[in-house]
């Protein structure tokens, strides 16, 4: 997949962030869950908007954002391969799944309060990849960036790109900064990481390629919620710069 052209990126795009997608929804402290069925529905209310769900990669290769939203899930849990990517091909959308290399086949280990949710196996990565999604870092073990050391910024940052290069066999694009939480000093180490692109929530002056916002869609959002956030992005985000 040929790297995203973020130079010619002159307005923040629309970019929903996702996370886990399955039936049970007993527990869920976090707002980390959603149904298959909510999924449904709001990809359903996209198509009606004349919109469609994409990559981060088709959204920033593509001469203008018109009629597109980025699709965009975070932590690579088991369920998106079971639940949302059947969701999203009824829908003929694509999307951006942001993983940890450093915990395959583990859990969500960083939320404590929360249950313990499969995360995808290297073979599930893989057959994801397969089937037209984009595959992201999300770092290597889901560490807050800001806090972490020099080495184990190096580990996150590049270490986890090396390694989904080695699994897939392409050194992936995409980076994801786990818990939104960005400064200067993450910021360049991802772009020093060779990735072109990355993804945060808020982050606020530093937005541009390297940190695009994102807006959280969570099982609440019907479709009255998604179109005021649609209609209000324009007007909470600042400009993204072309890089110098």
């Amino acid at each position: 997949m040929a790297a995203p052209d973020t130079t010619r990126r002159s307005s923040v795009p629309w970019v929903a962030m996702y996370h886990s997608v399955t039936e049970d929804r007993a527990d869920d402290p976090y707002r980390v869950t959603i149904t298959p069925e909510r999924l449904d529905r709001q990809l359903a209310w996209l198509v009606r908007r004349g919109l469609r769900g994409v990559s981060m990669a088709e959204l920033l290769a593509a001469p203008a954002p018109g009629g597109l939203v980025g699709l965009t899930f975070d932590d690579g849990y088991a369920d998106f391969v079971t639940h949302a990517l059947p969701v999203l091909r009824r829908h003929g959308c694509t999307a951006t799944l942001f993983v940890l290399p450093g915990r395959l086949g583990g859990d969500n280990a960083w939320d404590p309060l929360g249950p313990r949710k499969p995360l995808l196996t290297a073979d599930g990565i893989r057959q994801a990849a397969a089937e037209g999604v984009e595959i992201g870092s999300h770092g290597l073990t889901h560490l807050d960036l800001t806090r972490a050391d020099d080495l184990t910024l190096k580990a996150e940052t590049a270490d986890s790109r090396s390694a989904l290069a080695a699994l897939l066999g392409t050194a992936p694009a995409g980076f994801c900064y786990p818990y939104g939480t960005i400064d200067r000093r993450a910021v360049d180490a991802v772009r020093d990481a060779g990735y072109t692109y990355a993804c945060a929530i808020d982050p606020g002056p530093l937005t541009g390629p390297y940190a695009f916002p994102r807006v959280h869609v969570g099982q609440n959002d019907t479709s009255a919620r998604l179109f005021l956030k649609y209609r209000l992005h324009p007007l909470r985000r600042r400009r993204v710069e072309a890089p110098r």
